[in-house]
Formats: structure tokens, C-alpha cells, sequence
């Protein structure tokens, strides 16, 4: 008979013994998984076996996540079936590589996604042997070695050997320091795994691009290749420009600094220069081409009086006064009773609009004037502002320029004179003067001045034929006496000399 300790003891055994014998078949013997409890089977097929075996680790990213479960031969090579766990997400498509963990052996597959985003796998799924790869056979590996070896004559394999002892004897730190980083790099490799393959996926235009400009890249490196070669041959300027560039830099530092504060403003106002001169551009060449054409016209007139008496006398030229042909503009300025008189000093404030000659563009008057000035943006067309230029707006005329306006009352035309913006009240002068389209001097129009003012009297200065005596702008009584009827008609260089009026 057992007594009640003895009882006890043997109860507590087995229970221990049951704890052991579940977690030993649990997790040493796995017997969930060999029964196929929380796991489920995909096949792989290889061109080989490649060293693989049965019970061989499955991993992903690194991690454990299933076993080989077997490896089966097939009409078209070897078929291994992998038990991997549930639970786990593996990506469908993907590659499996057979690696060794060692020198010795001790294979085992790792599952390597192409991106994150496939379906994963599920149970009864096959990969395919297209995408899967075996390790090379090392006997194969040590061979081609082997043969390569014998291929290099034993004298010079002992020279490269000595030479490469002597090439890296004594830079362990370094080789360390560059096989740590190695790691460091393929372990921050994996951790970012599906942006480096989505990278290395998505190269291949990149490649493709550079395939398809091989020749201009060939071109470039000929071109590079052509630079350097002149700076192989340039040598000694090449190392003066180094030496002596750090103290032109510096000078040129300290110039900026002393043009500070007016450097800034100067290459603000170039940039607008730069961009009306891109605007002119044809104009510029076309300005440049004539200017030699120009200066060698100017030098014949010169040349005409070399070696003469009249060289003096500098340029030879005939200035014929060709008074009135063709007679001057006056059609689109102001009339003649809101011109300034030369005498006045003041400084008034400018009309309102633009003061051109307003007459047609194929007109014998003025034909360089405003009117005329070719538009740089719209080939063909011509305008005397850029804003009637970049816009639909045509060039209308006045009149034919034969008189100061035409009609008195604009009627033939919609614009004031001068030619001010769209929706701008007509331009007005000083008080008392007529309106800037009151009409040509001498009219109705013009002579009435503004509704409820005084007539405007006509800006003319008359004198006395008999004495010479006039009034001027100013109100004070002149006298000229040249300008009587009882002057003499030949002037001497002694009556030039006498003040006038004597």
C-alpha cells in the first residue's frame, strides 16, 4: 500500500512529465506543424537541388517563417514543398534563393518579395522555377578556381600576392572600418528592402534612356576627354589661375563690398536693360551690323578733305536748307494756343496722352515718327505704343496732315488729340485755353475756348513795319531796327557792332 506523500510525489511526476512531453513535442518536435495545425504549404520549384534538404529553414527578411518539408525530384528537376506559418503576410511575388548560412552547408530558401503590394500567398500556390535560383556548386566554383590559377605562371601569382600584402599590410583598421560600413549598408539595405527593389524595378527606363543616347554620351566623354587634354597642356596657366584665384577673389570681395550700396541698383536696372534688350534683340544685331557701314561713310566725308586747303573745315558735307519739304506735322499735337512760348522758365506738368503724329502710316510727313515705329512682338504690324501693339487696337488717323486737325469737331474719329488711354477724360490746358481737341488755330471752335470763357487770342506777336517796335510774350514794348521799312538793306560789320535801336 502507498501511503498519501508517496501518492502525491508520484501525481506532481507526471504531471511534470505530461508538461514536458507537450512542450518537447510542441516546441522542439513542432508537432502542431508536422500535423499541419496554424500552417499551410506552397511548392517551389528548382532547376537542383542545391544542397537543400529536408527541414531546411524558410525565411523572410531575415526571420524564420516556415521549414522545407520535403524535396521531391520531378520530370524537370526538384520540388520542394514549404510549410510556412499562418499569420505571416509573404508577398506572391516574389523570389526564392537557395543560400548556405555557411562554408559547410546548412542550406536554406529565402523568400524575397518584388514589392509589398502583391497578394500574398496562400495555400497550394506554386513559384514557379522561373523564379527561383540555386547556388552555384561549389566543386564547380573551386575548379574554374583551380583552372584559373594554373593559367597565371607561378612566378607572377607570387609577385601579385607579395604585391598585394604590401597594398593592404598594415590598413586593418581601415578594411575593418570599410567592411563594417558594408554592413552597416546592407543591413540598412534590408530594413528599406521594398523601396530598394521598387528602385531597382523602375531603372530600367532610366537605363534604357542612357542606352539610346549612347552617342551623345560618347560625344560628351571625347568632349571631356578634349578639356582635360587642354588643361594637361595648360598646365602651368591652369596652376596660376589656382594660385593667384584666391587673392582675385578676394579683391573682387572687397570691390563688391565697397559698391554695396549702389551695386545692388545697378544690376536691378541691368535686369530690366536685359529684358528690353532681349526684346530688341533683332534691332541690336541689325544696329551692330550697320554701325561699321556707318562710321566707314562718316570717314569718307573726312577723307574728301585730306591733304587739301579745306582740311580744316573737317567734314564735307553740303547742308542745304530744304525749308518746308515736306512741311512739318501738326496733326495729333497740341494747337498752337496751348504750345509753350520759348521764353517762359516754368516747368508745367505734362499733357494728358501721347503726342505724335497722328496721320497715315504711308504719309510723306514724318515718316520715321511714332506712328511708324515697327512692333517687336507682332511681326508686320506697326503702332506708336507697345500697349497698341501687344493688344487688337489699329492705328487710326487723324487725317491726311494737309491742316492742324481736319475736323473741328473729331468727328471723323473717336479719338481725342493727343491720344489718351481708353476711358480717360479729354486733356484740357490751363485755365482759360481751349481743350486738347478744340480744333485747328483759327477756327470756331478754337477761338471760343472753353463753354463760358473768354476767346482766346491767337499766339502771334505783332510789330510796327514803320519802327521796328513790338510787343513781347511778356507785355514789354521792343524795338528792332533792322526790322523797320527804313533800315538798310545791306548790313555792314560796322552796323552789326551798333545796339539796336541806335
Amino acid at each position: 500500500m502507498l501511503d498519501r506523500l508517496t501518492k502525491a510525489q508520484l501525481a506532481i511526476f507526471g504531471v511534470v512529465t505530461v508538461i514536458t512531453v507537450a512542450i518537447m513535442a510542441i516546441f522542439y518536435l513542432r508537432l502542431p506543424a508536422a500535423l499541419g495545425i496554424g500552417t499551410y504549404k506552397v511548392t517551389a520549384d528548382f532547376v537542383t537541388g542545391g544542397g537543400l534538404y529536408k527541414n531546411a529553414n524558410v525565411t523572410y527578411r531575415g526571420v524564420e517563417v516556415g521549414r522545407v518539408e520535403s524535396v521531391n525530384l520531378t520530370n524537370t528537376g526538384v520540388e520542394a514543398v514549404l510549410s510556412l506559418k499562418s499569420g505571416i503576410d509573404i508577398p506572391s511575388d516574389l523570389v526564392a534563393q537557395v543560400h548556405s548560412e555557411s562554408a559547410i552547408g546548412e542550406q536554406y530558401i529565402e523568400l524575397l518579395p518584388h514589392n509589398g503590394s502583391a497578394p500574398p500567398l496562400k495555400n497550394g500556390d506554386v513559384i514557379l522555377e522561373a523564379n527561383t535560383t540555386v547556388p552555384p556548386d561549389i566543386n564547380t566554383t573551386l575548379s574554374a578556381v583551380n583552372t584559373g590559377l594554373k593559367a597565371v605562371p607561378q612566378g607572377n601569382l607570387k609577385t601579385v600576392i607579395d604585391e598585394s600584402y604590401t597594398a593592404v599590410g598594415g590598413l586593418g583598421p581601415e578594411l575593418t572600418r570599410i567592411v563594417k560600413g558594408t554592413t552597416d549598408l546592407s543591413i540598412e539595405a534590408r530594413k528599406n528592402l521594398d523601396p530598394l527593389i521598387a528602385l531597382i524595378d523602375q531603372s530600367q527606363p532610366v537605363l534604357n534612356s542612357q542606352t539610346n543616347t549612347s552617342d551623345s554620351v560618347q560625344a560628351w566623354a571625347s568632349h571631356l576627354a578634349t578639356v582635360t587634354s587642354e588643361l594637361q597642356n595648360h598646365d602651368q596657366a591652369v596652376g596660376g589661375f589656382i594660385a593667384n584665384g584666391a587673392p582675385a577673389a578676394s579683391e573682387a570681395r572687397q570691390l563688391f563690398e565697397r559698391l554695396q550700396p549702389t551695386l545692388p541698383t545697378l544690376l536691378a536696372n541691368l535686369a530690366s536693360v536685359g529684358q528690353v534688350a532681349v526684346t530688341y534683340q533683332k534691332d541690336i544685331e541689325e544696329l551692330l551690323v550697320l554701325l561699321p557701314q556707318a562710321v566707314a561713310e562718316g570717314q569718307a566725308g573726312i577723307v574728301a578733305n585730306v591733304n587739301t586747303k579745306q582740311a580744316y573745315r573737317g567734314q564735307y558735307l553740303s547742308f542745304n536748307l530744304n525749308l518746308n519739304l515736306p512741311p512739318p506735322c501738326m496733326t495729333g499735337f497740341l494747337p498752337a494756343q496751348q504750345q509753350r512760348i520759348p521764353s517762359f522758365e516754368d516747368y508745367p506738368d505734362r499733357v494728358a496722352g501721347d503726342l505724335y503724329c497722328r496721320i497715315p502710316q504711308d504719309s510723306q510727313f514724318n515718316v520715321r515718327g511714332a506712328r511708324n515705329i515697327p512692333c517687336e512682338t507682332v511681326p508686320g504690324k506697326r503702332a506708336p505704343t507697345v500697349k497698341m501693339c501687344e493688344s487688337d487696337e489699329q492705328y487710326v488717323p487723324l487725317n491726311n496732315g494737309d491742316n492742324w486737325k481736319g475736323d473741328p469737331n473729331a468727328t471723323l474719329s473717336d479719338q481725342d488729340v493727343p491720344q489718351l488711354p481708353p476711358g480717360s477724360p479729354p486733356a484740357a490746358g490751363p485755365p482759360g485755353e481751349p481743350t486738347a481737341g478744340a480744333g485747328p488755330p483759327g477756327s470756331p471752335a478754337a477761338a471760343a475756348g472753353p463753354p463760358g470763357g473768354p476767346p482766346m487770342p491767337i499766339a502771334a506777336a505783332e510789330y510796327d513795319p514803320a519802327t521796328g517796335t513790338y510787343v513781347g510774350p511778356n507785355g514789354r514794348l521792343y524795338t528792332q531796327s533792322d526790322l523797320s521799312q527804313t533800315a538798310p538793306k545791306d548790313k555792314t560789320w560796322q552796323s552789326m557792332l551798333v545796339p539796336p535801336g541806335s
